[in-house]
């Protein structure tokens, strides 16, 4: 009986292999084949549906968010999937002309590097409010970092003449370097600055 084909995402990248070294993350990190790199939206009434969302549409997912602020999928680029995902399949080719590694590999290993580990929040006693440290969840960690991708996408894109998709793939090799000058590096150190002073 013939082997059934390996599922190479968009056809081209091979997922096995590739290692989350961030024991935190990986449960929350999925690499879970596929080729289309969508889900349909399959996950989305299951509890904690998401962690089993290959990482790569879920970044494309938060790329889609090019609204307002704070109505994140309004503006030109809400609900557009298929354009979101063709940034990021063009974003993945050119990270693998630019360092010769597996791309996937590349955005697995950006993710863990912008993960923050510490946030604060606010604590009312006495009828006076603190800022307290406390630690974050592996779920929200990958949130957290794929957020800083999407918002130093869009501030990066801005009035510049280079495409999307370069600025996509500098940012995640600059991040996959724990590079500081990537948007997400520094929003995650910025972070747990705060988070160090309010201990």
């Amino acid at each position: 009986m013939p082997e059934s084909p390996k599922l190479l995402l968009f056809e081209k990248w091979d997922l096995d292999g590739i290692k989350i070294v961030d024991q935190g993350l990986q449960k929350t990190i999925s690499l879970k084949p596929s080729i289309a790199g969508t889900t349909m939206g399959r996950h989305e009434h299951k509890k904690f549906g998401k962690l089993e969302v290959n990482i790569v549409e879920r970044l494309a997912n938060h790329i889609m968010h090019f609204g307002k602020k704070y109505s994140k999928n309004a503006g030109r680029m809400g609900g557009k999937k298929q354009r979101a995902l063709k940034i990021v399949q063009a974003a993945l080719d050119i990270i693998y002309l630019k360092t010769g590694q597996n791309p996937v590999a590349v955005v697995v290993k950006a993710v863990q590097n912008a993960a923050p580990n510490e946030d604060t929040t606010r604590i009312a006693y006495g009828g006076v409010v603190y800022h307290v440290a406390v630690d974050i969840a592996p779920s929200r960690r990958v949130d957290l970092a794929l957020r800083f991708f999407g918002e130093g996408l869009r501030e990066a894109a801005f009035s510049t003449t280079r495409t999307v998709e370069e600025i996509l793939a500098d940012e995640l090799i600059m991040a996959a370097n724990n590079d500081t000058n990537s948007f997400a590096i520094k929003r995650k150190n910025e972070q747990e600055r705060i988070a160090m002073s309010s201990r």
